[in-house]
């Protein structure tokens, strides 16, 4: 970009001149701008979510590895989405096609680029996007899949989001010349997702023993936290649809609002479903997975068109969504596709949906150009924009499912996408990561598998975790010395009876008796401390009558010792 133009960017000429053009993607005022950062912020919380969640789920041998995962996928998957990923979806250079956008790669604007802050703020909110479409994938591979393979798929993972990105929402893209509307994501984003999660659950093969006890869901590692992370992702989803307005300027801030309220609007209309469903089919009782992923069913459905529905539309699209995600997914687990939190379902089946839903109920949002004028076959908008959304819903499936099992296929060639079965027994927290959990039965574990040969020396010692190994040693050092003067103690009692017995007189006690035992130099006697019965214990002395560990008490200061001829 030259001087002159960049002048002309900053004085806010038209998008269409005939010298210079911003990209839709750039054009933001500075009110814009600081909210696409701000629901930027707010995005990137939807990560704790998604780990609490995912955790929640898991056993408790493999918490922290699905939190490690979700780490990863940030770590690694916005590396790669600075290095090539957002250049794949929108980037600018001349060898873009309707198939993938080539340039902008290694971003980084310098200082005097009128359009700095601009793409700064867009690539912030869009690598948000990014990060949240591979963490979908890490629940479904939970429990079975080894680290260092998925760090890598996490690393590469990152086309097979970005392409599609490109298709829907670049200005090259192919589907979106075409006419095709996804406000937020459902397709992008979580059908893209939803697609990953379902062919790595397949590709991977169930969990040992999934299935050998029939087709029920497994206990919940921790169900609070499952519930936590629904809350944040709850959160986390107001500004993933309220900050695609993308901006605040003009109309748009009234669209944010219409978008907040409607995804409200959807999650009430799938908790409710969800609900209903839960009841009937548990004779009164209430699945907590039913109710979780029915509620994140009817969020994912709501995406695409956000604030182009109206509020009872709402309702019925979230219920709806909700009530094929529970029905789903107990059809997946019977096709052995075993995806423990139910990704595939929440994200894959309620994303075409989603993205159906937005060619029978939108509305034409006067004057935003989001929907091309068109509105949906509901509101006499005829077939074309269905037509549309069903193509690239077909499109996304395909490309999702497809491009993972290639993905994952390399990847297992260079190193085992799935865990040893020893090592699964054992847990990927402690054979991946040496952190041992107290109770998960590990010495049952270690026992079954001794007699297999198996090298378990660098597992066995590892400590509990919320154990401070050198207090432990230490309360073993105090319990040894206590011990020892206990066993002294009864020593000497036994050595003083006989004489005791002889000097006893009618009103002496015990506590009174001399012991004169025979010394190298001099002799000494104690006086016992009483033992008393206290509910029907042993009375111990209080600790400043124990003597220091490693120091001899030094007996002529002390009272119990009298000096005798």
């Amino acid at each position: 970009m030259d001087n002159t133009t960049a002048a002309m960017a900053a004085k806010g000429v038209p998008r269409n001149h005939s010298n210079y053009v911003i990209p839709g993607l750039y054009d933001l005022s500075v009110e814009d701008t600081n909210w696409v950062l701000t629901s930027s912020f707010i995005i990137f919380t939807m990560q704790t979510g998604f780990g609490m969640l995912e955790s929640g789920c898991v056993s408790i041998k493999n918490e922290v590895n699905i939190m490690m995962k979700n780490v990863i996928d940030i770590v690694l998957g916005g590396f790669t989405y600075w290095l090539f990923g957002y250049g794949m979806s929108f980037g600018r250079g001349p060898l873009s096609n309707p198939f993938i956008a080539i340039g902008d790669f290694l971003l980084d604007p310098p200082v005097g680029d009128a359009l700095m802050g601009q793409i700064f703020a867009a690539f912030l909110f869009q690598l948000s996007f990014a990060t949240t479409a591979t963490t979908i994938v890490s629940g479904a591979m939970a429990e079975r899949c080894n680290f260092k393979a998925y760090c890598l798929f996490s690393f590469l993972n990152t086309a097979v989001y970005c392409i599609p990105a490109g298709w829907v929402w670049g200005e090259h893209g192919f589907l979106n010349k075409l006419g095709a509307v996804d406000i937020a994501g459902s397709g992008p984003v979580h059908l893209i997702g939803g697609a990953s999660a379902f062919a790595s659950a397949a590709m991977l093969g169930p969990r040992l023993g999934r299935y050998s006890e029939g087709y029920d869901p497994l206990p919940l590692g921790n169900p609070v936290n499952a519930c936590m992370g629904l809350f944040v992702l709850w959160w986390g989803w107001l500004a993933f649809n309220s900050g695609s307005t993308y901006g605040v300027s003009g109309a748009k801030w009234q669209y944010a609002a219409r978008a907040a309220v409607m995804t409200m609007m959807g999650s009430f209309g799938g908790g409710f479903t969800s609900s209903i469903y839960s009841f009937w089919r548990h004779g009164g009782g209430m699945d907590i997975m039913d109710l979780i992923n029915g509620v994140l069913g009817s969020l994912v459905s709501i995406t695409a068109g956000c604030f182009l529905y109206r509020a009872w539309e709402a309702l019925v699209i979230g219920a709806i969504g909700s009530l094929f995600c529970v029905l789903a997914m107990p059809l997946f687990d019977r096709m052995g596709v075993d995806d423990p939190v139910g990704a595939s379902a929440v994200h894959g089946v309620c994303g075409i949906w989603g993205v159906i839903a937005v060619g029978l109920f939108a509305d034409n949002p006067i004057p935003l150009d989001t929907t091309n004028g068109r509105s949906g076959l509901f509101k006499g908008g005829g077939w074309y924009l269905l037509g549309i959304q069903t193509l690239s819903a077909f499109c996304l499936v395909c490309w999702g499912i497809c491009s993972t099992f290639l993905l994952l296929y390399v990847i297992n060639k260079i190193i085992p996408i799935r865990m040893d079965p020893h090592e699964e027994l054992l847990g990927a927290d402690l054979t991946e990561h040496r952190i041992r959990h107290s109770q998960i039965g590990l010495s049952r574990a270690i026992s079954a598998l001794a007699p297999i040969k198996v090298d378990l020396k660098n597992i066995a010692g590892i400590q509990p975790i919320g154990i401070n190994p050198g207090h432990e040693r230490s309360l073993d050092q105090l319990r040894a010395a206590e011990d020892k003067l206990q066993q002294w103690q009864s020593y000497l009692e036994q050595v003083s009876a006989p004489r005791a017995n002889q000097k006893m007189d009618a009103g002496q006690s015990h506590a009174d008796i001399t012991f004169k035992p025979r010394t190298a130099g001099n002799v000494f006697s104690r006086r016992l401390p009483a033992r008393k019965s206290i509910s029907g214990g042993l009375y111990r002395p209080n600790n400043s009558e124990l003597p220091v560990i490693g120091k001899v008490p030094k007996l002529e200061k002390d009272p119990n010792f009298a000096w005798v001829d």
